[in-house]
């Protein structure tokens, strides 16, 4: 951890707070005056600045505007006199993180200062600056037209909407773009909107001023500040509350905003790249999506192909994720029989490349030898000796008599299903497509999808005993998602617990 820098012309008030400090294992470095501390601000810089307003040459406020320009992260507490109210004032507008009233409270001004130190250590982690990007695998046509997009995006600025189901590699994407952008120095901050509450997204956003709301004690940076400069990826859009649909719409249109309670507008220099599993031309239909804000951000469209379209991939894919799942635990990288890769590739997998990784691991860790065949994998990915047969494959013994019949393994992959029940199904859905269509239904693509994936949901929450969130996990899909499905499909029978 860097130190933290005391600026003050009076050596007792640095003396105090060096020892202070000192006590609580915090190292420090102390300036007698603020053009010493600038000059220093070009070699290196502090975890916190502690300074005085009034010295004697160049002011606090000029050091703190200094530091604001090349540093906006960095927590600056301004001391101050206690009749010196215009100075403090003066501290606040120009971004201080707090200001502290001379004489002070040596025990206050070491909570104050650690306060800070623990903002400044959460606003390093926050951006998320890329030193390595990770890998975009695939060889298959449908990646290779994705590679060939993403190399004609890169030094453009233009808005991206990234689409395509879950797991399917829609943030790496987004970094690949950044990195290879004229951007790539600066900061790419990614922000799920549907993991964050919507109390707290605005403020996550757009950040908030002192005293905004409840429990604000100090002014924060949102993540359009964090990303300055740089490039903002905002994943699962579709699911951003209506009323800050509105919000983001002007930021793109003019590239302002407003920390929450604030009333001086912020100018945001940042790409945006959006993403999301869900179909906004329909979000927009039916009222849950801004229609102006759907075009501002589908300037270009990228679609990400799921797993299942890319299947000569997963041979590819899955010899990687076994090398780097046996880097992190230090082990020698299981191999993949021909047979069990050959199974591998005939899986549907809807977790897509989220759920092979999830499932490398699995064997990393439970694979008894080194070389994988069929019957190493989960045991319920064969559930009858049938599935086998049906591609090809040696046959799975099914769990002995009196066994508790298994239901979904550690990676959340579904059973094969037989042939026979493949053929019924896809037969009576291709009935049904046609009977639609020849009636000349409208939305003959979104009736089908509802009824499929009321069907899919209805068969987890049974199978979960009604736990929407083991359903969510089962179906691989998000708990906020598949609230808001049973909620659009009126599903009744699911609980929380």
């Amino acid at each position: 951890m860097k130190p933290i820098w005391i600026v003050d012309d009076d050596e007792s008030i640095r003396w105090v707070l060096e020892k202070a400090l000192a006590r609580e294992n915090l190292s420090t470095r102390s300036f007698t005056n603020a053009r010493d501390a600038i000059a220093a601000l070009e070699v290196e810089t502090p975890q916190v600045l502690v300074s005085d307003i009034r010295m004697p040459g160049t002011s606090g406020l000029e050091l703190l505007q200094t530091v604001k320009t090349k540093y906006p992260g960095l927590p600056v507490i301004i001391m101050t006199a206690f009749s010196d109210l215009d100075s403090a004032v003066a501290a606040f507008q120009g971004g201080a993180f707090e200001y502290l009233a001379k004489p002070f409270d040596l025990e206050k001004a070491v909570e104050l200062i650690r306060r800070a130190l623990d903002e400044s250590l959460r606003e390093a982690s926050a951006p998320q600056i890329i030193t390595e990007t990770p890998e975009i695998l695939g060889q298959a046509p449908a990646m290779q037209d994705v590679f060939r997009a993403i190399g004609r995006l890169a030094q453009s600025n233009v808005t991206v909407l990234i689409t395509g189901e879950s797991g399917s590699g829609k943030e790496l994407v987004a970094r690949a773009l950044h990195k290879h952008s004229p951007r790539a120095a600066q900061p790419f901050i990614a922000l799920n909107t549907a993991a964050i509450p919507k109390d707290l997204l605005e403020s996550e956003l757009f950040g908030h001023e002192r005293g905004a709301f409840t429990g604000a004690q100090t002014s924060r940076r949102g993540r359009f500040e964090q990303a300055e400069g740089g490039t903002l990826f905002l994943d699962e859009i579709g699911d951003m509350p209506f009323d800050l649909q509105t919000r983001l719409l002007r930021v793109l249109s003019d590239g302002h905003f407003y920390r929450v309670g604030g009333h001086q507008p912020q100018k945001a220099n940042v790409r945006v790249i959006a993403a999301t599993h869900q179909n906004l031309e329909q979000r927009v239909r039916d009222g849950l999506f801004r229609e102006d804000l759907y075009h501002r951000l589908n300037v270009i469209r990228l679609r990400l192909p799921s797993l299942r379209e890319r299947r000569e991939d997963i041979p590819l894919l899955t010899r990687y994720f076994l090398v780097q799942s046996a880097k992190q635990l230090g082990v020698e990288a299981k191999r993949m029989s021909e047979p069990a890769m050959q199974f591998l590739s005939g899986l549907e997998l809807p977790g897509n490349v989220r759920q092979l990784e999830n499932l490398c691991n699995w064997i990393t860790v439970m694979a008894p030898g080194q070389t994988v065949d069929v019957k190493d994998l989960p045991p319920d990915l064969v559930s009858t000796p049938a599935d086998a047969v049906a591609v090809g494959l040696p046959v799975v013994e099914r769990p002995a008599a009196g066994s508790a019949p298994a239901s979904t393994h550690a990676a959340g992959l579904p059973a094969l299903a037989t042939a026979e029940t493949a053929a019924c199904w896809q037969t009576l859905l291709e009935s049904e497509a046609a009977s639609l269509l020849t009636s000349e239904q409208p939305d003959v693509m979104d009736v089908l999808s509802r009824k499929f994936e009321s069907v899919l949901i209805r068969a987890a929450l049974k199978h979960t005993h009604g736990r929407k969130n083991d359903a969510a996990v089962r179906l691989g899909i998000g708990r906020n998602t598949i609230t808001r499905k049973i909620q659009e499909l009126g599903i009744d029978g699911a609980s929380d617990d």
